[in-house]
């Protein structure tokens, strides 16, 4: 059952870029998440999402909310990627697809690629945006977009 816009997330438990064990309920119930699906490190447009992430990290720290990446590479190329590009938040990584499966990702371009989906979640668990576009530019805006309504409303 896919997660949809006014759903609550599950707990779950997946591999940092560090390679050490992230729990969501660190942060339900606390802190604000935006959580972005995208298809692979080092492509262009995944390339650009991260560093459009990145170069409004600060704005979404200074609102109190954590960006989280999530693909299915590995943890070793995770922390290449972080190192090449500078990007300060989590990564996670989902080898086996077990998150976008649980999230409800649809592959994109026709089932050739991963998808690309962003969430926003509020403090208490609760999807305020789920975002799906190919075009990698679009997602930041959206999310910060949501944020600022939510923190507003």
């Amino acid at each position: 059952m896919a997660l949809k816009l006014g759903s609550k997330i599950p707990q779950f438990t997946a591999i940092k870029d560090d390679g050490t064990d992230f729990q969501s309920n660190d942060f339900i119930g606390k802190t604000p998440l935006v959580v972005y699906f995208y298809p692979k490190n080092f492509t262009p447009g995944c390339i650009k999402e991260a560093c459009d992430f990145r170069d409004s990290y600060e704005d979404f720290k200074n609102m109190g909310v954590e960006v989280i990446g999530i693909s299915s590479d590995s943890i070793k190329s995770h922390e290449r990627f972080k190192s090449k590009y500078r990007l300060p938040f989590i990564f996670l990584s989902d080898e086996k697809g077990d998150l976008r499966k649980l999230f409800g990702v649809k592959a994109g371009l026709f089932g050739m690629l991963p998808g690309r989906e962003t969430f926003v979640i509020d403090k208490e668990g609760i999807i305020r945006l789920k975002f799906n576009s190919i075009n990698s530019s679009q997602h930041l805006k959206q999310a910060i977009k949501t944020v600022k309504e939510m923190m507003n409303g």
